[in-house]
C-alpha cells in the first residue's frame, strides 16, 4: 500500500501530507466513507465539531482496526465555543464523540474578526491543551495574513498549521507568505476547488463560480500526465510543500485523490497552475462570519 509522504510541523510533530476531509459528509455517510478512505491508506483524517460528524469518524477508525497511534486525527473549534473556558471543554466535546484522549491537531475554526478577543482566548486554551498533552499540535484556520501577524503578537506558540481556501484559482500568496515566515504549513480545504463547483448551501461564499474542472490549463496538464484535472491539483499542493484536504463519499474518487505521489510536474506546469490565481475567493469571508450568525450549538460527547 502507498504511504503518503509526511510533513514535520513547527513543534516536530509529523502528519501524512495527503488528508481526508469529511465537510458537508452526512453522519450515516461519514463512517463508510472514512472507512474506505483509511482502506486505501490514508491516516490523516479532517473533521470539526460544526460537522457534526466526530463521533462517525471516531467509530469509523475503531472499526478500521488500525492502531489509534497511526491516524492523526485533526478537528477545529467553532466559533459558538470561543472563550478560554468554553474552548477547554470544546476539547472534551470533541474528543468524547472521536472516543479519544489526545487529539493529534485542534484548531480554531475562523478567525472571528468582529470578536478577536474570543478567538485569542481561545487560543489561549489550545496553548493549555497543548501544554497538559490532550493535543500534540495547534492551529488556525481560515486566518488572512493579517489575522496571523496579530495572533502571533498576542499569543507565545506559533500555530502548527492555518487551513485556508486553497486552489488554483484563490491561492492566497500573502497569507502563504506570512506562514512561511513563521513556520507555519499552509493547509489546503477545498484543495481541488470543490467551493467552486459545490453549491453554497450556507450562502456566504461567492456568486458566479468557475469550476477549477473546466479550466483548459489544468486539463490540459491532465491529458500530458494520464492523469484527471483533480489529481493534477493535488499533486501541485503536495509539489510545493502543503498538506491538502480532499473530500468525497464515493469510493473510486477517493482511490483517485490517493493515486498521486508519482506524478512528476515540471517547473513550467507548476508555474502554468499558480498563473490561474483570479484572487477571488469562493468560501464565506472571515468577516461573514459573526457570533451571530453562526451560533450552532455544538453538542454535548
Amino acid at each position: 500500500m502507498t504511504a503518503t509522504p509526511l510533513l514535520t510541523l513547527n513543534n516536530g510533530v509529523t502528519l501524512p501530507a495527503l488528508g481526508f476531509g469529511v465537510f458537508q459528509s452526512a453522519p450515516d455517510e461519514t463512517v463508510t466513507a472514512v472507512e474506505t478512505a483509511l482502506a486505501t491508506g490514508y491516516r490523516h483524517i479532517d473533521t470539526a465539531a460544526v460537522y457534526f460528524n466526530e463521533r462517525e469518524v471516531g467509530e469509523a477508525i475503531r472499526r478500521s482496526g488500525i492502531d489509534r497511534s497511526e491516524v492523526f486525527i485533526e478537528t477545529k473549534v467553532w466559533v459558538s465555543d470561543y472563550g478560554y473556558e468554553q474552548t477547554l471543554h470544546a476539547f472534551d466535546k470533541s474528543a468524547g464523540k472521536l472516543g479519544v484522549d489526545q487529539i493529534d491537531l485542534l484548531i480554531l475554526h475562523q478567525p472571528l474578526p468582529v470578536a478577536f478577543e474570543r478567538t485569542i482566548a481561545s487560543y489561549k486554551a489550545l496553548e493549555t491543551l497543548l501544554a497538559d498533552g490532550k493535543v500534540r499540535s495547534i492551529g488556525v484556520s481560515n486566518f488572512t495574513a493579517e489575522h496571523l501577524e496579530t495572533l502571533l503578537d498576542r499569543t507565545e506558540i506559533v500555530p502548527a498549521v492555518n487551513q485556508i481556501e486553497l486552489h488554483p484559482y484563490f491561492t492566497q500568496r500573502d497569507a502563504r507568505h506570512v506562514a512561511t515566515e513563521h513556520g507555519i504549513l499552509t493547509q489546503a480545504w477545498s484543495p481541488i476547488g470543490g467551493v467552486t463547483f459545490y453549491p453554497d448551501t450556507i450562502g456566504w461564499g461567492a456568486t458566479n463560480r468557475t469550476s477549477t474542472l473546466t479550466e483548459p490549463v489544468i486539463l490540459g496538464i491532465a491529458e500530458a500526465h494520464g492523469k484527471t484535472a483533480a489529481q493534477v491539483m493535488l499533486a501541485w499542493h503536495l509539489h510545493q510543500g502543503r498538506s491538502a484536504i480532499p473530500k468525497s463519499v464515493k469510493p473510486e474518487r477517493i482511490a483517485e485523490n490517493f493515486d498521486v505521489f508519482d506524478i512528476a510536474l515540471s517547473t513550467d506546469e507548476l508555474s502554468a497552475l499558480d498563473a490561474l490565481d483570479k484572487g477571488v475567493r469562493n468560501g464565506p469571508a472571515p468577516e461573514a462570519v459573526t457570533p451571530e450568525n453562526s451560533n450552532w450549538t455544538i453538542p454535548e460527547a
